[in-house]
């Protein structure tokens, strides 16, 4: 009995299409490219219910005749290549002729298009592959593609769909790229009606301001720099101005938008210690190599490439950042009491420990307030016996980090900031509800277009910590009150790290997932830092408070709050035994 069987042409389309066609975002990102590539200076992107409802993309391009509207839907039909040779030396955003063909076998699709020489545009509709219907009609030059129900003929597909604001922030990043990589461009973006990210066709500095609004763009310096393998040109942040990821660096090779671990490492190498380890900049660079250099045909979705020079490469890009450095002033603006001269450390268990530079030392009286703050909050479930707490003595303080403790059988050596983490943690996830402290002046936080769209949804939660945050212009939010718990606050980057972190997720899951992640969040921004000296009194506060908790030997991330030694430990590590 025959058991292979050759697939139907529909069966293979949708295939192909789920290699091509990952989520909305993907064709957003197909169409904008192609959008760009028939030379469009206008781009508007609409969505509803984060593209999964609907997706319409309106650009001011050359448009298409009837003919080749005709043949666009048909796989492998383009007009950006005609031979094999062609892909070597390709600049064109699209070139397989995959991306409508992988639309059009998922989604219901519609496109209105003219040609500045036509009469009249062409209208297609196009349901699941099958063409339904093709005509004239009245349109302005350019074209319109509307894409509704997207995988609605793959179910399954359907249901590993996010949330909508899950699925927004993923069509945000897509515009936001090439919004920043092809900036003589116009973007606009609308979401259920609203919009969401304008960035209008300027100077590369001037969409910057768009994207990450006029506090990021004062702190960016200029890169141009030329080597034997690469023009390096964009701009990096000064080193004040950082993130808790990568999600903020955006590179390109000869205009296309790529990801690459590569070039990031060198983006950080060309820091080298002016950043700490654990924090980001920001970066927008824009690398031009010759086209016989890149192979752009290596991934379905074209956001991965191979470079000949890979190493070369990269070495350009160090240099490069490194000499945008050298006649840079790159002391921050500070407001009293400095909060930017902080400097971050980071485990692969555990988000950036705040370390603070030696001339910036955290007072004591700061460290006390801290201590108090939290043993104000005394939870009694949390108490353990008194002959359940081991009796120690404290010794002194290492590092201004590592408190370090006499037991009855040996020695503990305490990690401050993980302790006081782990305790202002369960403290707040105990209490949830946190009185807040109003702020004399409020603190205006720029976010990013996609750490915008989970902002609204996000709200009500940060609201049941205590935040009271609202709106304040286009992409600006004002933080009125925060936590009573995080005593003076006045850097805006405990929000930016909260929308970081839901966005690692994924997706507002839960209460509990929410609530968990701010939670984390606060505890890390509210305790005692790295780099804080501490009395003994206030290190004795530290120990009795960690140990009242129900977990004190590891910090809400996993990190361990304390590494001990018995005397047959230490014997041992003194080769006694």
């Amino acid at each position: 009995m025959q058991k292979i069987h050759i697939l139907d042409e529909a069966t293979i389309n949708k295939i192909a299409a789920g290699e091509v066609i990952e989520r909305p975002a993907s064709v957003v990102k197909e169409l904008i490219e192609n959008s760009i590539d028939a030379e469009a200076s206008d781009i508007r992107i609409e969505v509803i219910q984060g593209g999964k409802k609907l997706i319409r993309i309106i650009d001011n391009g050359c448009g298409m005749s009837k003919e080749d509207a005709a043949l666009s839907f048909v796989k492998h039909s383009t007009s950006k290549i005609s031979r094999s040779e062609d892909i070597e030396n390709v600049v064109t955003m699209g070139f397989r002729g995959e991306a409508l063909s992988s639309i059009t076998a998922v989604a219901k699709v519609e496109i209105i298009t003219k040609t500045k020489d036509d009469m009249a545009g062409t209208k297609i509709t196009v349901h699941g592959g099958k063409l339904e219907s093709i005509s004239e009609t009245g349109a302005a030059d350019g074209t319109m593609i509307m894409v509704e129900d997207l995988f609605y003929n793959t179910p399954a597909r359907k249901k590993y769909l996010k949330s909508d604001t899950t699925e927004l922030a993923h069509i945000t990043d897509v515009v936001t790229k090439n919004a920043l990589g092809h900036n003589d461009v116009s973007f606009t973006l609308l979401h259920n009606g609203n919009e969401i990210l304008r960035s209008p066709a300027s100077e590369l500095r001037d969409t910057i301001i768009h994207i990450y609004g006029q506090e990021v763009a004062r702190a960016m310096v200029a890169v141009d720099f030329d080597s034997r393998f690469a023009k390096v040109t964009g701009f990096v942040s000064k080193p004040a101005v950082t993130r808790g990821g990568i999600d903020s660096q955006s590179f390109y090779i000869n205009n296309r938008s790529v990801g690459s671990r590569a070039l990031s490492f060198a983006l950080r190498d060309g820091y080298g210690t002016l950043i700490p380890k654990g924090r980001f900049p920001v970066a927008v660079l824009k690398i031009f190599i010759a086209t016989g250099e890149v192979d752009v045909n290596v991934h379905p979705t074209k956001n991965q490439v191979r470079l000949s020079h890979e190493r070369e490469v990269s070495n350009a890009m160090s240099e490069a950042v490194k000499r945008a450095f050298s006649d840079e002033n790159l002391a921050p603006a500070v407001k009293i009491p400095v909060k930017q001269s902080l400097l971050y450390e980071q485990t692969p268990q555990s988000p950036a420990i705040i370390r603070e530079e030696p001339v910036f030392k955290y007072p004591v009286k700061d460290t006390e307030r801290r201590l108090r703050q939290t043993e104000r909050y005394v939870i009694d479930e949390l108490k353990i016996k008194s002959d359940e707490a081991p009796q120690v003595k404290i010794l002194g303080q290492v590092g201004s980090l590592y408190v370090v403790a006499k037991t009855t059988d040996g020695l503990v050596i305490i990690d401050q900031h993980a302790a006081h983490e782990r305790v202002l943690f369960e403290q707040v996830r105990e209490s949830k509800r946190s009185d807040s402290q109003e702020l004399i002046v409020p603190i205006n936080i720029e976010l990013e277009p996609r750490e915008k769209a989970l902002m609204k949804e996000s709200i009500p939660y940060l609201e049941e910590f205590g935040f009271r945050i609202s709106g304040f212009g286009q992409d600006t939010f004002a933080v009125t009150a925060v936590p009573n718990i995080l005593g003076k606050l006045e850097d805006p980057g405990l929000v930016h790290d909260i929308m970081a972190d839901i966005l690692s997720e994924g997706k507002i899951k839960d209460d509990t997932g929410i609530f968990e992640r701010i939670t984390r969040s606060i505890a890390c921004r509210g305790a005692i830092k790295a780099g804080a000296d501490c009395s003994s009194d206030q290190m004795e506060s530290l120990i009795k408070q960690l140990f009242k908790t129900e977990n004190p030997y590891t910090c809400p991330h996993g990190r361990p709050t304390m590494i001990s030694f018995n005397r047959q430990e230490l014997d041992k590590l003194f080769k006694r035994s």
